[in-house]
This record gives structure tokens, C-alpha cells and sequence, in this order.
């Protein structure tokens, strides 16, 4: 006896399967699906943590319990987060300032701040507590004078690029992919990286790599790298990290090869600041910060290398001499060991803080 085909509309519904990439792991950024898509595969991402990683396209915030700490926020009171990023440090200080507070997160990438501002929506934060603005956080005087506020009880201040610009190899911060040499965090605006090192002259670029990276090897990278770009343009990340190495292979034979990435990162570092003019925006940023604060207010500053650190260690010293701060840390704060196991990128974190003067 033969039995009927199945009715297709009485059949349950084959499970869609989802989209998979080519080989045992990902290569591609885009096809890392599972840490792209942190709601959907959780046990994944949380995988990708524990083996002391940050899964790509997302941002671990660094040194959470100290900055809440130094913060010390509550309810009712009005924070400002200057570099809103993946909003980590956001999430629990807006946490904190409820009920009745509210929070203005700043940040000038125009690609990861509406993504950002839609996370934070959709976790419960909506416009009566948190307000999003893109916009440099030198600009801080001017956001809190056109909401009409006069200060800030707490602001936060994290100077490190975020992993999610890091990892996206259209941005080109990194050389681990053959990318655009871009660096911006506002890509439109110029200069890209490539413009600026087609067009710097040999001492400006000795004094950026010197002062934005501490780079040993300054004269020998800026003058080899202007006198070959006569030859071809720079304009790929992997050509110029191919070509430091290069410089450092021909000029210095005991140079060990395994340092070399080293200087390849030192270089980016220095690109990336000039051409982003941190130190400038951060100056500007230090000198109007005791106006933005109120009476007895607290500001958290975290930085990832010495140039940065040293302006804002002088800052905090000058204020507390000129009455400005009432008081400031003289040791900076680290991420405890804990920390900088999991997540390795806390190692260079110094958190610096001080409390306006009454």
C-alpha cells in the first residue's frame, strides 16, 4: 500500500541554516558573523572572551570598577562620557544616575556613534536620560552651552582607539590586513594617513614619530620612507609595513626581525595621531575642562601612551596649583592582573583623575 506525499503546507518549516564561512575559521572580518552578531550566538562570544580576546567588531571597556570608583556618580546627577565608543563605560554610568540623571555621550566616528546611540536605545536608555552627540570632545564648552547647562558632576574621558575600529579593516589602523592607509576617526575629513605622508616634510615627520610614538629609529623611517615615496605613493597598509621593515633590514643588520612589527606599530601610532591631531584636540580639551566640571566635580581620564599621559599628568598638576582642582592622583591606576589577562589591550591603560575646586 502506498502512502501520499506529505502535504507542504501541513509540514513544519525547515529550519533556515544560518550563513557559514569558507574553512575551519574565519578570515575576513565580515565573515566573523558570530562575534558580529553578539545577541544572536552569546555562548560564542563568550568564548572568544574567555580565551582573553575581544571578539571582533565589538570594544571591551577598560578599568570599569576604578572609573565608577573615581566617578563615584548618583542618582540625579549629570555625566558627560566624551568618547561614547561601544558605549561600555556608558551602560554602567548610566546605570548608576538613575533615577532623575542623565548622561551626554560624545563621540566624532560617524560609523560606530549611530550604531552606539542604537544599542544604548534599544537596551532601555532613551532621550530623557541619555542624549547622543557627534561631535569632538574638544568641543565639550559648546554641547553643554547649547543644552543650556552650565557643568558637568562627572566626565570620562577614554583616549584609546576603539577595538572596533581597530578591527575593521576598512578603517586602516591596522597592518595584520591590506587596507586603505586611512587612520581617521572621522574618515570625511582629511587628510587619510596616505595624504598626510605623501605631502610631510622629513623634519615634521622625525618630530611626530618622536613625540607621538617615541620612535628610536625617527630619522633613519623618515628619511628612507620620503626619499622612496618619489617612487611610489604609500597607500596601502601593508606596503608601508613591508617597506619599514624593509628600512630596518637594510640599515640595521642586527635589527632582530622579531621586533620589527614593533616598529611598524609605533609608526601607525604616530600616522594615526597626526593625522587625527589627538595631541591638538586633547590640549584644547584639558585647558577648557575645569570650566565644564561643577563644584566639586570629577573627571576620569584614561591613556594609552606617554605623550598622552604626560599632558594630562601636567594638566592635573597646573590645576591643583592654580586652585583650579581641589585635588588629583600623583600614581596613576592600572588594571589589576585579572584584567590584563582577559583582556590584553587594559596593559598600557593609566587612569588619571582629579575633583574640581568648590
Amino acid at each position: 500500500m502506498s502512502s501520499s506525499p506529505p502535504d507542504p503546507e501541513s509540514s513544519p518549516p525547515r529550519p533556515k541554516r544560518r550563513q557559514r564561512y569558507t574553512g575551519k575559521n574565519p578570515r575576513r572580518f565580515e565573515e566573523k558573523y558570530k562575534e558580529l552578531n553578539p545577541e544572536r550566538y552569546a555562548e560564542d562570544v563568550a568564548k572568544v572572551i574567555a580565551a582573553g580576546k575581544t571578539p571582533a567588531g565589538m570594544h571591551r571597556p577598560i578599568m570599569v570598577a576604578e572609573i565608577l570608583s573615581v566617578l563615584a556618580l548618583q542618582p540625579g546627577e549629570l555625566a558627560v562620557d566624551c568618547t561614547l565608543g561601544f558605549g561600555g563605560h556608558t551602560r554602567e554610568m548610566l546605570a548608576r544616575l538613575t533615577p532623575g540623571g542623565r548622561l551626554i555621550g560624545l563621540d566624532v566616528d560617524p560609523i560606530e556613534h549611530p550604531k552606539t546611540t542604537s544599542r544604548l536605545r534599544a537596551a532601555g536608555f532613551g532621550e530623557d536620560i541619555f542624549t547622543a552627540v557627534r561631535s569632538n570632545f574638544a568641543s565639550l564648552p559648546k554641547v553643554l552651552a547649547e543644552s543650556g547647562l552650565e557643568g558637568a558632576d562627572a566626565i570620562l574621558a577614554d583616549l584609546g582607539v576603539s577595538s572596533m575600529q581597530l578591527d575593521d579593516p576598512a578603517r586602516g589602523f591596522t597592518f595584520k590586513t591590506d587596507s586603505p592607509l586611512d587612520l581617521r576617526l572621522n574618515p570625511s575629513r582629511p587628510p587619510s594617513a596616505a595624504e598626510w605622508l605623501a605631502r610631510v616634510s622629513e623634519q615634521d615627520f622625525v618630530d611626530a614619530l618622536t613625540e607621538n610614538a617615541d620612535e628610536p629609529h625617527a630619522g633613519l623611517l623618515a628619511r628612507e620612507l620620503i626619499e622612496r615615496r618619489g617612487e611610489t605613493s604609500f597607500t596601502r597598509t601593508l606596503q608601508l609595513a613591508a617597506t619599514i621593515r624593509n628600512i630596518l633590514r637594510v640599515h640595521h643588520a642586527r635589527h632582530d626581525p622579531d621586533t620589527a612589527d614593533d616598529t611598524v606599530r609605533r609608526v601607525f601610532q604616530a600616522l594615526r595621531i597626526a593625522v587625527n591631531d589627538e595631541f591638538g584636540v586633547l590640549d584644547h580639551f584639558l585647558r577648557n575642562l575645569p570650566q565644564c566640571l561643577k563644584a566639586g566635580g570629577r573627571v576620569a581620564i584614561l591613556t594609552f601612551h606617554s605623550g598622552e599621559d604626560r599632558r594630562v599628568k601636567q594638566a592635573f598638576r597646573d590645576g591643583v596649583r592654580k586652585g583650579l582642582y581641589a585635588s588629583a592622583n600623583d600614581e596613576v591606576v592600572r588594571a589589576g592582573p585579572q584584567e590584563r589577562r582577559a583582556n590584553p589591550r587594559s596593559t598600557s591603560a593609566k587612569l588619571r583623575w582629579a575633583v574640581r575646586a568648590g
